[in-house]
């Protein structure tokens, strides 16, 4: 049996800067009728900044939606039709102050494809250089350089429960075997 659903109509509810949310009505694979609730993001991008000496490059800030500064890795919405590459790059010198020498693709994942579009393009940053960088007017950071292995242990104690951040640390790790 076919898995896909069939789009009967669309209508949005909100258009936003960062989002739209559209209802579709569905004809689902076994004929019944539904109503999806789709948030409609253009995608983003996350960094995971390994130092020469193994330590990552991580940004504290509050998040509103948790209701608490969060730890994670440096992130950002893409620009309609930008490259994911040139957004990560952009995103690492703007919330981080650094530069890559080399950004290498790691993987991409939808982060909740029950109800988003949102595809997060993650990488990992290497030979890194300070050339500064400034946030956008509405962020408000502070970087943490913290060791991986230690990156590693917040995730167990909760304090890192971000899951791009999660996931990027986890993928690092392998990637780099530590």
């Amino acid at each position: 049996m076919a898995l896909e659903e069939r789009v009967t109509n669309s209508r949005y509810v909100y258009r936003g800067r960062v989002v739209n949310l559209r209802l579709d009505d569905v004809e689902t694979a076994n004929g019944r009728q539904s109503v999806r609730e789709v948030v409609e993001h253009r995608g983003a991008v996350a960094v995971v900044p390994v130092l020469p000496d193994g330590r990552v490059v991580m940004v504290r800030q509050f998040r509103l939606p948790a209701g608490r500064v969060l730890l994670e890795i440096p992130a950002g919405t893409l620009e309609p039709g930008e490259d994911p590459a040139v957004c990560a790059a952009r995103e690492l010198r703007e919330e981080t102050g650094y530069s890559a020498g080399r950004l290498t693709p790691l993987f991409r994942s939808f982060l909740a494809p029950g109800y988003s579009s949102e595809l997060l393009h993650t990488f990992l940053a290497q030979d890194l250089s300070r050339t500064g960088g400034e946030c956008e007017a509405d962020e408000v950071l502070e970087l943490e350089v913290v060791p991986i292995a230690d990156a590693l242990s917040r995730i167990h104690t909760g304090e890192i429960c971000d899951a791009k951040t999660i996931c990027g640390l986890l993928m690092v790790a392998r990637t780099l075997d530590v």
